[in-house]
């Protein structure tokens, strides 16, 4: 069945139909259109177009629909050209002609907008539940480990002592703003389309606050051309999107690293890892690899909806049907990384040791001995180039900075001999290089418990 045809002499070509129909990717649209359809009709029954009779026996045809839908009694019929089609045609062959009057006030430009509204708004806090479990799960992590010392990088050279739990944390926090992200997106998706018709409005008297009270939407459209030619929201989801695995690749491009024998750090559980088929003794971070792999993916999706409505007038066009394919590939990819990624956490061994040794190679306390001269007076440059002396001396004699005494650096700068005092060694240690940076968002322990706690209290609330 097709939803128009009356000014047609010929059928449609078989090829050109399933060129054109969408019914293989937009029947999992089929819960929201039947919602919206069924809001639709008790509007229009309570604005006086169909008569209450009307109403009633439209509504229990698509309840029945639905059930059949979900109970596997009717299957998505390659005959009908999409999801809309599909509802009406099966409504009319139930309960005759009445059906018909479903689509009266509406357009399938301004159904499809209400439909992937409707699919989008709950995806988006489907996801949003995932972000909040895994950053819990990381809040937990980060408990754990908040006294393992690691090695932390700038241009992937080791640059100073920080903990796990740091580690861990900025991670957590990069996530609370994707999912800061998506409750703002949800502003711009949670607005009622329903109404706009084709592009121009209807004559009918709807009423379309009703029908947004009724379906839980914040606002209704201002402008019908808007409304139904905006694929902004998609967009805006897409973006989001790719910041989110952009942060989960990052993520695997560390656990890929310090699962390498070149690292050493932590070993990913068997339930995480695959082997090669010619190397027995390979154990490859193969979910980890992936995980980055698709990023790509979802980058793709985002750049073709954008170069699909670069170029459109308003107000619908075919093309926009390319808008649900990567959108659905997007969500569905997004959905399995967030439910495997903490579990593939959890399971991780940490080699603490390993850990703590790269720590005590590479002078990760530089900074500290510099800090150390500048709190006497010394200025930061000044300090900065003694330590940079220091360094080279430690590299030409195979030694670290904390392995020179205060005496030893008093030889080496006779010009500050004043300076360096037998607490020299308490500053340079490992554990004091951390626990010294209590400042707000520092690597100290007791700042780490600060932000765990607060956290916690707010995963607490969001989540309640």
């Amino acid at each position: 069945m097709k939803l128009w045809g009356g000014r047609f002499t010929k059928e449609t070509d078989d090829l050109v139909h399933a060129f054109n129909a969408s019914l293989a990717f937009d029947q999992r649209l089929y819960h929201y259109d039947i919602m919206g359809s069924i809001v639709h009709v008790e509007m229009l029954v309570k604005q006086g177009i169909l008569e209450a009779e009307e109403g009633d026996i439209i509504k229990k045809g698509l309840e029945t629909i639905e059930k059949e839908i979900e109970q596997g009694i009717l299957s998505f019929d390659s005959t009908y050209e999409d999801i809309h089609s599909f509802v009406e045609g099966n409504l009319i062959a139930k309960i005759g002609p009445v059906g018909g009057k479903l689509h009266t006030g509406r357009s399938r430009n301004d159904q499809v907008a209400l439909d992937i509204r409707l699919y989008l708004r709950d995806e988006i806090r489907n996801i949003q539940e995932l972000l909040l479990y895994f950053m819990q799960d990381l809040l937990g992590l980060a408990e754990k480990y908040k006294d393992v010392y690691l090695p932390g990088y700038t241009h992937l050279q080791r640059a100073q002592v920080i903990t796990l739990a740091h580690h861990l944390l900025a991670y957590y926090f990069k996530l609370k703003r994707d999912y800061e992200r998506l409750t703002d997106n949800l502003k711009r998706v949670n607005v009622l389309p329903l109404g706009a018709g084709a592009l121009a409005g209807t004559s009918y008297p709807l009423d379309r606050e009703y029908v947004a009270e009724r379906l839980a939407f914040d606002a209704v459209s201002e402008n019908s051309l808007d409304a139904v030619s905006d694929r902004d929201f998609i967009l805006e989801f897409h973006s989001i999107a790719a910041t989110i695995i952009m942060h989960l690749s990052s993520f695997s491009e560390e656990l890929i690293l310090w699962s390498s024998n070149e690292f050493d750090f932590i070993e990913l559980d068997d339930a995480y890892s695959t082997g090669s088929s010619i190397m027995p003794q390979k154990k490859n971070p193969d979910i980890a690899e992936l995980v980055r792999g698709k990023t790509g993916r979802i980058y793709g999706n985002m750049l073709q909806l954008f170069t699909t409505l670069k170029g459109l007038p308003l107000a619908y066009n075919k093309d926009m049907q390319e808008d649900k394919e990567g959108l659905f590939d997007t969500i569905d990819t997004l959905k399995a990384i967030l439910q495997i990624y903490p579990e593939m956490l959890k399971t991780m061994k940490v080699k603490k040791e390993k850990m703590y040794q790269a720590c005590q190679k590479g002078f990760l306390n530089a900074t500290d001995l510099a800090d150390y001269l500048s709190k006497k007076g010394l200025p930061f440059r000044k300090a900065h180039e003694i330590v940079g002396q220091a360094v080279l001396y430690c590299l030409e004699n195979q030694l670290e900075l904390e392995e020179l005494d205060y005496k030893q650096y008093q030889e080496l700068f006779p010009g500050q001999k004043e300076l360096f005092t037998a607490d020299l060694n308490k500053y340079l240690a490992i554990k004091y290089t951390v626990e010294n940076r209590k400042l707000t968002g520092g690597t100290a322990p007791e700042e780490t418990e600060r932000i765990i706690g607060k956290e916690n209290k707010w995963l607490e609330d969001t989540l309640a």
